[in-house]
């Protein structure tokens, strides 16, 4: 007892201090300044920092030339209003249920106060009294503790602290809030107060704010609040647990919540509405009779309201919470973005998003016999805006959401944006082999040995490998995915038709580090920020890669080999309608213009007669594309681009092993065989919306390269005649032994032929003779006898065209001709001429 009196003293000296300093601050100076308790007061900061309320934040896409909002995101659902925005009905509710002194006192309401202290005495703690300002300090002070992380104990013990210094009943808290709401009056009018007051405030759950609880108590605004809802809505704050709306028949220990307990505060406050004449005696009978009718209508939240576009949702919600501009940790920068009341407008574009989202739910099932997955992503060249990011699956972040066309994984992304882990690209990945091999000078029309052979230990070279070279032993390649491919091979024939074997040749030839760097260079990387592989085998793409990343690289070869990293965020407004810079695109040159156009020239084939995807484009603009398997079928890609739109289509196993070429899920097709008909679908939308421009036509030294005269090589030794060719810059291939009369073990011929015009790099496949010919001598010109005698000498017989020849006749002509290469045996057909001699001695008479 003894305390409480303490207490009460205490507390009236306090509040008789404050009361006079608020409202006679010159009496304070002067006549209580030698008084030893103001110097209580003096440590106190006089003015409370009001910040920017906890709003929702919203993320939009764009719909035509209209955003359209996507997903809301909050942790308190608030919508800030103006004070001409709310109805006279709630400010006047507010002030006679809450503080009906409100203008006319200084902050502090002396009479609450010292009932108050009264209250404290009688019941052993600091009850009741709060001026609606010194409510507001409580609620402001409380939004700061909101802001604050809870994920670890000692987090949880800051937080807790925080709130027992904002809301505990403690004589110090209650100084600190008398101090705040007087420093508060002389700074602020009582209009912005009250205003301040009815947007912080809590209606119960996560509802804050007089607008908010308008919407979602009577589906209505603040503005036009009725007085029964006005004092309906006011009466939720003095109990905002026990008063709430949208639980109508609850009980706390026997005592009637929801409806009833609501009814009762409303009542009294309509009544002291009455009493100060905020009402007409109409007005008051009509409210009091109009029951307790609300319309609960929530406001949903989070990615999971924004349908096929939820992926790319949380895309966006990544990107902030990955980006240190949003805050300088992780919590920090998921409250601003909970809490900031951002208004983020995307890249997204809701017609194309459509097109992608129809075309997959047509060609890959959401749930079926295995794990399925199937993603289209678009970006744009020069820009790097992500245009559209659709996904077989269902969004959900609910754990009872388990089935199999449920998942909150990302498949488009990287891991650290809510990704897989990737998926091995397959030839796709080639698409780098080619750039670096017309970087180091090679040409599209030189060719390569593409057939299936085994690399010696060392073949591989590479800078960053120990030593230069590959550390393998020698290995056979695999084969190619068609039969026939074998052989001689230019690298746009390898490009088209997606040759493994003369890829793997062409690596053979480059340095293998800088193929990886070259890839990097289009902003290719792992999907988990691994280093990319650099061993032979990832030239056919065993790299596991997130497919907006392959997007990506393919709009910077569309962009004249100018790559942009991918953005979605286009702008941000925050709460106070202050524009906050969002994450920027990077640019690089990853690759020459000249090797870029290159590289266009080559890819467009894919898209063409005989190429690997070849009806994939029916636009009737320039587009250039690749196609990926892996090994067993188990991922397939197409991967495509005009100079306006890139987009990556992935189907394939999620996890298991299921061949994608010999499972049937839709339109009674495998999803190797409808994978041109997703991205021509795709992709004409994207031209239809966009358009697209003609690629830059290649040099052609590129494309031919510089040109060599392939030397005559018969009669020589193999060894000398590579030495020749490499001389001259040309490969050379043993296209094995041929029938010759060349000297067996010699040069018998070549292939391109002597005195063929080829591009540097051209593989000159040489073939030995075996010795087993013979040249036919010539004898035309001789004696039939002589000329059979010849023959027969060589090995051949001889044949005369025509009867009647005379051993004299001259032989005219022969087949085979003269220096014909045959075999022994081989039959010589002459054509005479009569001799024109004399007759012999004797003759006539």
């Amino acid at each position: 007892m003894l305390g409480a009196v303490g207490a009460f003293v205490g507390m009236s000296a306090v509040a008789g201090l404050l009361v006079t300093a608020a409202v006679t601050p010159a009496i304070a100076v002067t006549g209580m300044a030698a008084n030893n308790g103001i110097g209580v007061f003096e440590g106190l900061p006089e003015y409370l920092q009001i910040g920017q309320l906890a709003q929702p934040t919203t993320i939009y896409a764009k719909n035509g030339d209209q955003d359209y909002p996507l997903a809301t995101f909050y942790s308190q659902n608030r919508l800030p209003v103006g004070f001409d925005q709310m109805s006279q009905a709630a400010k006047d509710a507010l002030v006679a249920g809450e503080d009906p002194r409100f203008y006319s006192h200084g902050g502090v309401d002396i009479q609450g106060t010292v009932r108050g202290v009264l209250s404290t005495v009688s019941g052993g703690g600091v009850q009741g009294g709060s001026s609606i300002t010194q409510q507001y300090v409580k609620n402001v002070l409380l939004q700061k503790c909101e802001a604050m992380p809870v994920k670890t104990k000692e987090q949880k013990s800051k937080y807790n602290t925080c709130v027992d210094d904002s809301t505990g009943v403690t004589p110090d808290r209650k100084v600190k809030e008398m101090k705040y709401a007087i420093g508060l009056e002389k700074k602020y009018t009582k209009d912005q107060i009250l205003e301040g007051y009815l947007n912080i405030v809590g209606f119960g759950g996560s509802v804050y704010g007089i607008e908010a609880a308008a919407r979602y108590y009577f589906n209505t605004t603040a503005a036009a609040l009725t007085p029964a809802q006005a004092a309906s809505l006011v009466a939720i704050v003095n109990n905002p647990t026990r008063l709430k709306l949208d639980n109508p028949d609850s009980t706390t220990n026997g005592a009637a919540n929801g409806y009833a307990a609501n009814k009762d505060r409303r009542d009294y406050i309509l009544a002291k509405m009455y009493e100060y004449k905020k009402l007409t005696k109409t007005q008051y009978d009509e409210a009091i009779k109009t029951p307790i009718t609300p319309v609960i209508t929530p406001s949903t939240r989070g990615c999971q309201t924004a349908g096929g576009a939820a992926y790319f949702c949380d895309y966006v919600q990544r990107i902030i919470l990955n980006d240190e501009s949003f805050g300088k940790d992780e919590d920090t920068r998921a409250a601003n973005f909970n809490r900031g009341g951002y208004k983020i407008y995307t890249s997204l574009d809701l017609d194309l998003q459509k097109v992608a989202e129809d075309t997959l739910d047509s060609y890959v099932p959401k749930a079926y016999k295995f794990d399925i997955g199937g993603v289209l992503v678009g970006v744009q060249p020069g820009t790097g805006r992500v245009l559209y990011m659709a996904q077989n699956k269902d969004y959900s972040q609910d754990p009872e959401n388990t089935g199999p066309n449920y998942t909150s994984i990302n498949y488009a992304t990287d891991y650290q944006y809510g990704g897989s882990g990737g998926f091995q690209v397959g030839s796709t990945y080639k698409t780098f082999t080619l750039a670096e091999w017309l970087k180091e000078g090679h040409s599209l029309y030189e060719t390569v040995n593409a057939n299936v052979r085994t690399y010696p230990s060392g073949t591989f070279k590479g800078y960053c490998y120990p030593g230069g070279s590959y550390p393998s032993t020698g290995a056979r390649w695999p084969t190619n995915d068609s039969s026939g491919e074998e052989g001689t091979r230019s690298a746009i024939q390898a490009t088209a038709m997606s040759i493994n074997t003369a890829f793997v040749s062409m690596a053979s030839q480059l340095d293998m580090c800088k193929i990886r760097d070259t890839a990097q260079a289009f902003d290719v990387h792992t999907a988990k920020g691994e280093e990319l592989g650099t061993n032979p085998a990832s030239v056919l793409g065993t790299n596991e890669i997130a497919p907006l990343t392959m997007a990506t690289a393919f709009a910077g070869i569309a962009n004249g080999g100018v790559t942009c990293s991918p953005i979605a965020i286009d702008k941000i407004v925050d709460g106070g309608g202050k524009e906050v810079k969002p994450p920027a695109t990077k640019c690089q040159q990853s690759v020459d213009p000249a090797i870029a156009a290159g590289m266009a020239f080559a890819m467009q084939k894919v898209t063409q007669s005989g190429g690997t995807a070849a009806t994939v484009n029916n636009t009737g603009k320039d587009m250039l594309a690749k196609t990926g398997t892996t090994d067993g079928n188990e991922q397939l890609w197409l991967v495509a681009a005009t100079t306006k739109v890139a987009g990556a289509y992935w189907v394939g196993n999620v996890s298991g092993h299921q061949d994608m070429r010999r499972t049937y899920p839709t339109h009674g097709i495998s999803p190797a065989s409808a994978r041109t008909a997703v991205q021509r679908a795709m992709m004409a939308a994207a031209v239809g919306k966009y358009g697209g421009d003609a690629f830059p036509a290649p040099s052609s030294k590129l494309v031919q390269g510089v040109q060599v005269t392939v030397p005559d090589l018969a009669g020589k030794s193999p060894a000398e005649a590579k030495s020749i060719l490499s001389g001259l810059g040309l490969d050379s291939a043993d296209g094995g032994p041929q029938d010759s009369a060349a000297p067996a073990g010699t040069v018998a011929s070549s292939n391109p032929a002597a005195g063929a015009s080829v591009g540097k790099g051209t593989v000159v496949t040489l073939y030995t003779s075996n010795g087993s010919l013979v040249a036919i001598p010539n004898v035309v010109g001789q004696k039939l006898s002589d000329a059979q005698q010849a023959l027969a000498a060589a090995g051949f017989s001889a044949k005369v065209n025509g009867g009647g020849a005379s051993p004299d006749d001259i032989v005219q002509a022969m087949d085979p001709g003269a220096g014909t290469a045959a075999k022994a045996g081989t039959q010589v057909t002459l054509t005479l001429q009569k001799s024109t001699a004399s007759p012999g001695p004797g003759a006539g008479g």
